[in-house]
């Protein structure tokens, strides 16, 4: 199998705490962000408060936040482990906080650094704190939707009540997503970034990427290795750039040289965006925070990017997002619940444990009266894609709300799209895995199984209310109770709160 096929996908877990009957609960968490041209991490004090029978987030105070490094590379494609590893430990240092006293945190890999060999390099420099991390590949959609989330454009476009785009530019790609009522309705990806192209100190071409060849070509020369590029070409360049990021973010027809930049579906464009919020590291030089020139492209495109927007965009509002270069995760946090036998289902029991099981929470239409099994589906393959859980190499959980009455044929149409929209888990032999919160988690756990026989098995489960960017631990069922302990994680936000969302339910 290869790196890309097999690429990283690596989970952490950790339930050694018990939180149930704390009123508050303060964590310190790490994130981690280890990317194709940058990594950084951010230490944070989150302050969780009991809700009734939840936690939100009520605090978050950085304790931290780490220089940001070119990630090392010792070939092309293979990390260096060794100054990876020293650069972690460095930020340790100057944050003066032991790997004994992080209670929590998430690593988000993207880029080649989800390729199985980097990963597994990674995976060795976080061994000894493995069981306090959950670990994401985030592919481009993941990664678009984590940005939108962490640069605060989803929280913006609530206090706004506007329709936020961000636009996070790295250093290989610019990922766009919408947002409206703190939700991300909107999403795509293309191959323009900082680091396209990269230049040694006599200024030389040291690296160039595919897409900097196609847009070269278009503006009427040839990008090689070890060219210098005329101040001329790479002005052109830059501008032509800027103008495909603009004309993804305007127009619902795109050209063809663009199109081939795409890594993602276009824009749907059904949302218009009132408000354009930038992220990554291009962002720290469109909003004047970073000066400093790192041998590639960014700063040049910055500038190009204003400029374009000054004269092909001048209607849409500009804002400040939270964060610029760090919009990914800043940390987790968690919570171990009981849930009692009555409501859960689980066949065959040697199914449990399992850990780290992501979440999708698709808009399912669950009070008509008539369900729509092509709906459901449909929509449970959306959410499947957007979250990248697409390839089914490891389970996923779908968390639901059910409302109305669990009639034979409402119950066998739920179930029958549930089915069909996890038809490629469930053909991998991934167990189908259902978290609502209404009491009903036996009929829909005996209706896969019985009635519609899924062929996998099925674990049903109820009284527990999760969010998508959740991940989640049923472990073992214990023979004295007929109970299971549930483990719920959350990836936080600089904004979570503002968002509403609650931590660990």
């Amino acid at each position: 199998m290869s790196d890309e096929a097999a690429g990283g996908r690596v989970f952490f877990s950790n339930i050694k705490r018990s939180l149930e009957e704390e009123d508050e609960i303060v964590l310190v968490s790490v994130g981690v962000d280890i990317g194709s041209s940058t990594s950084h991490l951010v230490f944070s004090r989150l302050v969780m408060e009991r809700l009734d029978n939840r936690y939100i987030v009520s605090e978050r105070v950085v304790l931290h936040e780490s220089d940001v490094l070119l990630t090392p590379y010792a070939d092309n494609q293979s990390i260096d482990g060794v100054k990876l590893g020293e650069f972690i430990q460095a930020q340790y240092d100057n944050a003066g906080i032991t790997s004994e006293k992080i209670d929590t945190g998430a690593l988000i890999l993207t880029g080649v650094a989800v390729r199985r060999s980097n990963a597994r390099v990674i995976g060795e420099i976080f061994a000894r704190d493995a069981g306090k991390f959950v670990s994401v590949s985030a592919g481009d959609a993941l990664e678009t939707t984590l940005a939108a989330f962490g640069s605060g454009a989803a929280a913006l476009s609530i206090r706004l009540n506007k329709t936020v785009m961000n636009v996070d530019i790295g250093g290989g790609t610019t990922k766009m997503a919408i947002c409206k009522g703190g939700e991300v309705v909107d999403i795509t990806a293309l191959d323009v970034g900082a680091r396209i192209v990269a230049f040694d100190h006599e200024g030389r071409v040291c690296r160039v990427e595919e897409a900097a060849k196609l847009l070269a070509n278009e503006c009427g020369f040839e990008i090689n290795m070890g060219q210098v590029i005329a101040p001329m070409n790479k002005q052109q360049l830059v501008q032509l750039m800027a103008q495909k990021i603009i004309e993804v973010a305007q127009s619902p027809s795109l050209s063809a040289t663009t199109q081939a930049l795409l890594r993602l579906d276009a824009l749907t464009h059904q949302q218009a965006p009132e408000v354009l919020t930038f992220s990554g590291g291009v962002s720290e030089y469109i909003y004047r925070r970073q000066s400093t020139h790192y041998d590639d492209l960014g700063a040049e495109l910055a500038q190009a990017i204003t400029l374009a927007l000054q004269t092909q965009w001048p209607s849409i509002e500009l804002q400040t997002p939270e964060q610029g270069i760090r919009a990914t995760v800043v940390g987790a946090s968690q919570y171990t619940v009981q849930v009692s036998g009555s409501t859960i289902f689980v066949e065959p029991k040697d199914t449990l444990p399992l850990r780290n099981v992501p979440v999708v929470a698709p808009k399912l239409l669950l009070s008509e009266e008539v369900l729509s099994s092509e709906e459901i589906s449909k929509e449970i393959k959306r959410a499947l894609k957007r979250l990248d859980l697409s390839s089914a190499q490891s389970p996923v959980a779908l968390c639901y709300k059910w409302e109305g009455s669990a009639t034979f044929k409402r119950l066998d149409d739920f179930c029958k799209g549930v089915a069909k929209g996890f038809e490629d888990l469930i053909a991998n032999g991934h167990p189908l895995m259902l978290i609502g919160e209404a009491d009903c988690a036996g009929l829909i756990g005996i209706h896969c199984q019985e009635e519609i026989k899924v062929g996998v098995p099925v674990i049903s489960v109820d009284g527990v209310t999760l969010s998508e960017l959740d991940f989640v631990d049923i472990g073992a069922m214990l023979e004295t109770s007929g109970a299971v302990p549930v483990v719920i994680k959350s990836l936080v936000f600089p904004v979570t709160s503002g968002l509403g969302k609650t931590g660990f339910q």
